[in-house]
């Protein structure tokens, strides 16, 4: 089984000049914890519930004039939306993520994809070895 026959391909994105106030209303009113920054078509960054915490309330800056640009992560971690579930499972362990973009071989977004998403396909042993290697402290 592949990415594309479990992600969600319903995604909300934001631009880069979204104010950080517009984020967290998507994030309260959709249930989400993350939301993919697309400029012109293409996926520029995420921006998480606790990227929003720690580089937007916690500095001390007016939540109202930053941006995402100002706290999103800017190292794009993505999967492909032909790679298999197993695969994924493996390096959102390694990564330490519990959500990844699934972008196509022309690098546009096409999903995302949740460890929920992935648990309810995987063998559930493959998807508890995950859950353990993402909440594992780091290193």
């Amino acid at each position: 089984m592949q990415i594309k026959d479990v992600m969600t391909t319903e995604v909300t994105t934001i631009e880069p000049n979204t104010r950080l106030d517009e984020i967290a209303r998507i994030m309260r009113d959709e249930d989400i914890g993350a939301v993919p920054v697309a400029e012109n078509d293409r996926l520029v960054g995420m921006v998480t519930d606790r990227d929003i915490v720690l580089r937007g309330v916690a500095e001390g800056d007016d939540a109202q004039q930053r941006t995402a640009r100002d706290v999103m992560s800017a190292k794009i971690l993505y999967c492909r939306e032909d790679q298999s579930l197993d695969e994924v499972l493996k390096n959102m362990g390694d990564l330490q993520v519990r959500r990844l973009p699934v972008i196509d071989r022309q690098d546009r977004l096409v999903g995302i994809v949740s460890l929920g998403d992935l648990s309810r396909e995987a063998k559930p042993n493959r998807a508890g070895e995950s859950l353990k290697e993402i909440s594992q402290p780091p290193h």
